[in-house]
């Protein structure tokens, strides 16, 4: 999949920059790609959402351009590949409807409802199988749960129990809270335009290559997707967004990035070119552009030592809890998928409520154990990796826990004593 998005990467340098040296460039950006590099081999949807995101990007730029209602439905299949890969890909085809009924096209309307019609029917038919599994599951096409966090005051509301997030509760701590959440979000997602989507130096190229290029019918869908998805996750879904929400989105948007970056670079040494005669055009652009490469190159040495500077191996404390727990038994804990990894055990995770709902939790979904780990800082301190509302288990044990000893310091095991039904 990255291999097909390098490939993307390459033909966009090529169609935008008017030469295949602008394409080998945005197709080694898209490789050496700063800070998602270390994420592209995870499991996880940074790969796979990059493929379908940019590829259906890419066809519903073709398909804007006239040629043909293959690209109508190749921007659907592909919409629904990212809206299955994350959330988030709704907003592909939303997209190729907003392109569609563009007011200042001249397109006549009986054409628009057909690629309209091409365009949803293709997204249909790749989605159709999800959405009858989810009327069977949940007894509705999508989930709604995950519209709640446009409500949230904070972002440990994710694990309230039960989720109480909604319009009454978005001013309840005031407009105040209300703006600084958003600003904070801007300023997180500015900083990641910057660092991660721009590799640092080459944000004010790309934003320059967008500017120029902006008429061009290609580029409408990737940018009205761009602003789009900076603005959700800034104004309407603040708290995931800048908690990673849109690092992951914005893979979709790396090989583009790296072409218009390109192209902005040259177009902006030409430029200088213009105004300073002892400047030499094409020596400048060859000197700054493998610069560039070799920035990226090193960001992109940075973001794969950083994980793998996570430790390797079983933790101790999962070879503990795998010798001490009865086979079947269920856990309350921080982080429940990796202590289902290593150990088998399922369970759920601690809740942003008072310590009473444990026991209303472990009843619903027959939980055994609660585990409160601590993480140790260098200074030696220590902070319970807990939401704020459970701190005082810390202090004063409910009824319902019995302690079990564990020889691993940085953590904590009770059993769940549920009464009698």
């Amino acid at each position: 999949m990255l291999a097909v998005v390098a490939c993307v990467g390459f033909w966009l340098g090529v169609r935008l920059g008017g030469s295949k040296t602008h394409g080998w460039y945005a197709g080694l950006l898209t490789i050496f790609s700063g800070l998602f590099a270390g994420f592209w081999g995870a499991i996880d949807t940074f790969t796979p959402y990059a493929f379908a995101g940019s590829l259906g990007l890419l066809t519903l730029g073709l398909a804007l351009e006239g040629r043909g209602f293959v690209w109508w439905i190749l921007a659907g299949v592909f919409a629904a590949l990212a809206h299955l890969t994350r959330a988030d890909g709704l907003l592909l085809p939303i997209v190729g409807v907003m392109i569609v009924l563009w007011p200042w096209d001249r397109t006549p309307l009986s054409k628009r409802i057909v690629q309209i019609a091409v365009l949803i029917a293709a997204y249909l038919v790749v989605m159709s199988p999800w959405f009858i599994r989810n009327l069977n599951a949940v007894g509705s096409v999508l989930p709604v749960g995950g519209a709640e966090a446009m409500w949230f005051r904070s972002y440990d509301e994710i694990f309230s129990y039960p989720p109480d997030s909604g319009l009454q509760s978005l001013f309840a701590d005031g407009v105040g809270v209300f703006l600084q959440s958003r600003w904070l979000a801007f300023t997180q997602n500015l900083s990641t335009l910057v660092v991660v989507e721009g590799w640092v130096i080459l944000t004010p190229f790309m934003l320059i290559g967008l500017w120029q290029r902006r008429w061009e019918r290609l580029l409408r869908p990737f940018w009205l997707y761009a602003l789009g998805l900076h603005l959700a996750m800034t104004l309407v879904f603040p708290f995931p967004g800048y908690r990673g929400g849109l690092f992951h989105s914005a893979a979709a948007l790396v090989p583009w990035w790296a072409a218009l970056g390109i192209v902005g670079l040259h177009n902006s040494i030409d430029w200088v070119a213009r105004k300073r005669r002892r400047w030499n055009a094409r020596v400048a652009k060859v000197f700054f552009s493998v610069g560039i490469l070799a920035l990226a190159l090193a960001l992109t040495i940075l973001g794969i030592l950083r994980q793998q500077g996570k430790p390797d191996g079983e933790p101790a404390l999962m070879q503990e809890l795998r010798a001490i727990l009865p086979e079947g038994a269920r856990i309350m804990a921080n982080d429940p998928a990796s202590i289902y990894y290593y150990t088998g055990h399922g369970g759920v995770v601690l809740p942003n409520e008072a310590p009473e709902t444990i026991l209303d939790i472990a009843r619903v979904y027959d939980i055994d154990y609660l585990l409160i780990q601590f993480q140790t800082f260098e200074d030696g301190s220590r902070v319970a990796a807990i939401p704020e509302p459970l701190t005082p288990l810390l202090d004063t044990l409910p009824a319902f826990l019995s302690p079990i000893p564990l020889e691993n310091a940085d953590a904590r095991l009770y059993a769940i004593d549920q009464p009698a039904p």
